[in-house]
């Protein structure tokens, strides 16, 4: 006969006893022999070392067992409230939870938070009450509270058949077969639980096991498994590493099967794991209903979905504070990062930014305990130690107002447009991507693609430059060039759009809030109700019970974050609040804060709002305000201008540029192209006279400069390859002597950046070679961040030119509008220079001067419009 197989977890507020109840679990279902205890620090899920000695659950658990006909996957979710975006990832998988009240305290406000998480996730839910073996407990008082906070369709279970007239009161079909006859089947009884319209509630104590076993076997009675899936499916809810280092990917299968040595996304599953505890066995093929771990994915993450299965949304439980990463030993910065963004991909809410501004590395956490964690595991995996600075409120961004976003990128050799629909959504929505484009406009892999670079960036409000949220943004146009549009152009052009999009809307500012629940002196009400309407809070009608009042509302994080010392002080030491997170709302004093973090939009360039057109063969910048006078597609917004307030484009002139003419476009700027073969290391020197009697045409404009990324074109040259194998200082000599040449026959500042980044103690250099400027980075600077913030200081007064053979990396980099040559390309501007000068020396005369003309000297030197 076929096993049943559901996966359940366990939900608490901390300290009610969840890894207790797990413990009782597994020993009464005979998978371990002995009881452990959280005080002994033996028990079989907690066995990270800092668990042990804190004695609560941080990392999600697996374990096995079995119970008459079914197989239960169990997962011992944290719950603490600073482990709870933990918790949530592994709602994503469960077919049912048991949610674990501890009887001496009740519903707190954490239990009302995962009861809120349980439904989102539309999770059916079993509940044991602990501790029932306290003297002091009421079961009637408890259950009574648990209908009032929760749902009045929690029913006592202890004796179902007594309970049939509650049951029947919560499902409408319950009822009409109730009523006929007087009996209620078990299915009937599990179809209601599935939908949500029945809560089974349990009391005991998992310490002692009393009620457990009745318990086990309800959950074997009344679940069942989701409906069978031919197709392919599996949700990712947590990534880990090994006592080895390898990356395990922890997924749920919802449909098909699995297998070792599947492909998954282009990439290969390796082994196929199934966790009981710290141990595990290796399986060939894994079934629907089965949670296992997998190596060999290294593009995973959490919440993925794969095959049929989609992501989840954004998680209920977000960090609302930033802090600075202090390093307190001797570990660079990259190596920090690196091992930072590690744990990132285990935990996606860490959220770790390097901000490039302040040399600094930022990251967002819930709380102090998390902190001491993060500390710890930094120290015994990584050997780093850090402290963390708290730093500000973590602010979002929203939109009051419908906007178009246009993003063009086209320098030469091209091209991609994007038209995106940016529309408000409700608090709480996160960001919803949607396309509305014809596969006959815009054929469905760009379409992909398109979609995926939205969803794959932290899109940036643009008055503070805190992450966006509750917005729609919607594809409704797009256009591709057959031959000069790659995968990186609408990266390019996506990006802009959304960019483009904020620049226009009317932007507000949103700030967290928690909801609390304080518990007082009565005499202390009116204290409180003063300092919480002075925090823009607010808060339900307190409860009173003779000395001791409640009180429930909501405030601004920024007001509650530190209220608990001040609490105290005004109490005695006797007030106790509870915060929980509950979304954001506007600030009230949106100028005075945007002012106060000072972020300017237009010095973002990581982040522009700009476009990129092409003209002459040379990609020049469009200011986002005037984008709609260049751009190539027609607005496809129904509502009216006077509505929307975007500017309609104006009747364009130009259109998409041919291959033929595209082609012409460059020769008519560099000049014909040669594919002679050259002998680069036969490169004579140019007589000093010769440079002295050159006069060049000045241009009337404040000049322009070439950047060279000197490592990326010396190895990317063959001949120069070749010659680094042999020699790096010869190799960089000869760079260095063609390009002097070079700067002869052009009216450009030319500056070679070579990386020294990884010389200790390198303060760098800066010297002048001939007519040009070379430099050597300083040590943690890369060729790459010096050319980067070179062009950022003079970009809006030159034109910036940058020669590299790192493509995609610098078309991001430089999206700000500096044009990149390739290495390829300036290989050949190298040549043709070098063959006009060959012929200079050749003609003249016992090496006379011969005196050109401006026209003849610009006919040699032709420059782009």
């Amino acid at each position: 006969m076929n096993k049943k197989r559901i996966v359940i977890g366990v939900l608490a507020h901390v300290d009610s006893g969840k890894t207790t109840l797990s413990e009782a679990m597994l020993y009464l279902s005979g998978e371990i022999r002995t009881l452990g205890r959280v005080d002994n620090k033996n028990t079989y899920l907690d066995t990270n070392q800092i668990e042990k000695d804190r004695g609560i659950t941080i990392f999600s658990k697996q374990a096995v067992f079995s119970v008459n006909n079914t197989v239960f996957t169990l997962l011992d979710t944290p719950g603490h409230i600073d482990f709870s975006s933990e918790t949530e990832r592994a709602l994503s998988v469960l077919d049912y939870a048991i949610l674990l009240i501890s009887a001496t305290d009740g519903v707190q406000s954490h239990t009302l938070s995962l009861w809120k998480a349980l439904a989102k996730y539309n999770i059916p839910v079993f509940i044991f009450v602990n501790k029932m073996d306290i003297e002091t407990t009421d079961k009637e008082k408890l259950l009574s509270e648990l209908k009032e906070k929760l749902s009045n369709n929690i029913i006592d279970f202890s004796s179902v058949t007594d309970e049939y007239e509650s049951i029947a009161l919560c499902d409408e079909s319950v009822m009409d077969e109730f009523l006929t006859s007087d009996f209620i089947s078990e299915d009937s009884i599990s179809n209601a639980i599935k939908k949500r319209n029945l809560f089974p509630c349990f009391f005991g104590s998992a310490l002692k096991t009393d009620g457990v076993s009745d318990f086990l076997n309800s959950l074997s009675l009344y679940t069942r498994m989701p409906d069978k899936k031919e197709n392919f499916g599996a949700k990712v809810f947590k990534i880990s590493t090994d006592d080895k280092g390898q990356r395990i990917t922890h997924l749920k299968i919802t449909g098909g099967i699995l297998k070792v040595k599947d492909i998954i996304n282009d990439e290969k599953i390796n082994e196929i794991r199934i966790y009981n505890g710290d141990k595990y066995t290796s399986e060939s093929t894994i079934y629907p209903g089965t949670v296992c771990a997998v190596s060999g994915l290294n593009e995973s993450y959490s919440g993925q979905g794969i095959g049929f299965e989609e992501d989840i949304s954004s998680l209920s439980f977000e960090p609302v504070f930033s802090y600075k990463v202090n390093i307190l030993n001797q570990v660079d910065t990259n190596t920090a990062l690196k091992n930072l963004k590690k744990l990132e991909e285990e935990d996606s809410q860490l959220n770790v930014i390097w901000n490039s501004h302040l040399d600094e590395i930022h990251i967002q956490l819930m709380g102090e305990i998390q902190s001491e964690v993060l500390k710890r595991v930094l120290k015994e995996r990584f050997n780093m130690d850090v402290s963390f600075e708290k730093g500000g409120i973590i602010y979002k961004e929203t939109i009051e107002d419908t906007v178009l976003g246009v993003g063009h990128y086209e320098p030469l050799r091209h091209y991609s447009e994007v038209h995106l629909l940016l529309e408000p959504l409700k608090r709480g929505s996160g960001i919803v991507f949607a396309s509305d484009v014809s596969e006959d406009e815009l054929e469905k892999n760009w379409q992909r693609l398109i979609m995926t670079h939205l969803e794959e960036k932290t899109h940036l409000g643009v008055l503070t430059g805190f992450p966006i949220t509750d917005i729609k943004i919607t594809l409704i146009a797009g256009r591709a060039h057959k031959k000069h549009t790659e995968g990186g152009d609408f990266r390019q052009s996506t990006y802009r759009a959304v960019r483009q999009g904020l620049m226009q809307a009317k932007s507000v500012l949103l700030e967290p809030w928690y909801a609390f629940t304080v518990t007082l002196p009565t005499t202390s009400l009116g204290r409180i109700m003063t300092d919480i309407q002075n925090m823009g809070g607010k808060f339900s009608i307190p409860q009173t019970d003779g000395e001791t009042s409640v009180i429930k509302g909501s405030a601004p994080v920024i007001g509650l974050s530190d209220y608990i010392s001040e609490l105290r002080s005004y109490t005695h030491g006797t007030g106790i609040i509870e915060c929980t997170p509950c979304g954001y709302e506007p600030v009230s004093n949106q100028d005075e804060i945007v002012k106060e973090i000072g972020y300017d939009v237009n010095k973002d360039s990581e982040n522009s709002p700009d476009s990129i057109f092409c003209s002459h063969g040379a990609g020049f910048l469009v200011k986002w305000n005037e984008v709609y006078n260049y751009m190539h597609i027609e607005n496809k917004l129904k509502k009216s201008q006077e509505e929307l307030e975007i500017i309609q484009p104006a009747e364009r002139k130009r259109s998409i540029a041919t291959d033929e003419e595209l082609l012409k476009i460059f020769e008519n700027t560099y000049g014909k192209i040669k594919h002679k073969s050259h002998n680069h290391l036969a490169t004579r020197k140019i007589p000093e006279a010769l440079k002295k009697n050159y006069v060049y045409k000045e241009k009337k404009i404040d000049g322009e400069y070439l950047l060279i990324d000197g490592y990326n074109i010396l190895f990317a040259w063959y001949d120069l390859k070749n010659a680094t194998s042999q020699d790096l200082e010869f190799a960089r000599n000869y760079l260095i002597s063609r390009i002097s040449n070079y700067k002869v026959m052009k009216n450009c500042e030319i500056i070679l950046v070579f990386d020294a980044y990884k010389v200790k103690n390198n303060p760098g250099s800066t010297e002048r070679i001939d007519n040009i400027t070379v430099v050597y980075t300083k040590e943690a600077e890369t060729a790459d961040h010096y050319i980067e913030k070179f062009a950022r200081s003079v970009g809006k007064n030159y034109k910036i030119r940058v020669a590299t053979s790192d493509r995609l990396e610098q078309l991001i980099i430089f999206g700000g509008g500096a044009y990149r040559v390739s290495a390829e390309e300036f290989l050949k501007e190298i040549e043709d220079v070098e063959e006009k000068i060959e012929e200079i020396i050749t003609t003249s005369n016992n090496q006379q001067l011969i005196d050109f003309n401006d026209n003849e000297l610009i006919k040699l030197n032709p420059q782009s419009d």
